[in-house]
């Protein structure tokens, strides 16, 4: 008996195509209280139109986030008070940063809509495992993409147009986590 493999390559295909139509984590998982690299893979520009600035939100949970900066991009932090403060190595944080923007410097820096690339923050995650959603606004020379939605409830985000990218953070084991 034959069978064709051509509609579970179709299916895988088009399952791809999918996932890289919006922002997402390299990583889509991390073990709580570690320090997690959240590479964010934007794979396209605005309906053919290149990208020239991604602005994320950090999720609340992530500290002491570090971006990396990108050759021919302006990097800016916005930074806030918290609402609870927390320890880093004897020191009271009360402030930490917010939101990361990358913006393009110069034409010849835009993302064309046909190249991917990955925007990079790392940062301390939570001690409690659970969803930490990174909205991310996708600037185009003509228009943008604001990946913010997030689920009324669960992680699924099956029907939604603009998901934010998923960060599920699980259980810390305890002789794989690195606390720093």
């Amino acid at each position: 008996m034959k069978t064709s493999l051509l509609p579970v390559a179709c299916a895988v295909a088009l399952w791809g195509m999918a996932a890289s139509a919006h922002v997402t984590l390299d990583q889509p998982a991390a073990a709580a209280g570690s320090t997690y690299k959240a590479a964010l893979r934007v794979g396209h520009g605005c309906d053919g139109s290149p990208t020239t600035g991604i602005t994320v939100q950090l999720p609340a949970g992530l500290r002491g986030a570090h971006p990396v900066p990108k050759a021919g991009w302006t990097l800016t932090i916005k930074r806030d008070k918290l609402a609870q403060p927390y320890d880093n190595h004897g020191r009271s944080v009360t402030e930490d940063v917010v939101e990361v923007s990358w913006t393009a410097a110069s034409r010849e820096a835009w993302l064309d809509d046909a190249f991917y690339d990955e925007f990079v923050v790392r940062g301390q995650l939570p001690d409690r495992p659970g969803p930490l959603w990174f909205k991310v606004l996708q600037a185009c020379e003509k228009g943008a993409n604001h990946w913010a939605e997030i689920p009324a409830s669960g992680t699924s985000t099956q029907g939604l147009k603009a998901p934010a990218a998923l960060l599920e953070v699980t259980p810390a084991n305890a002789a794989g986590a690195h606390h720093h």
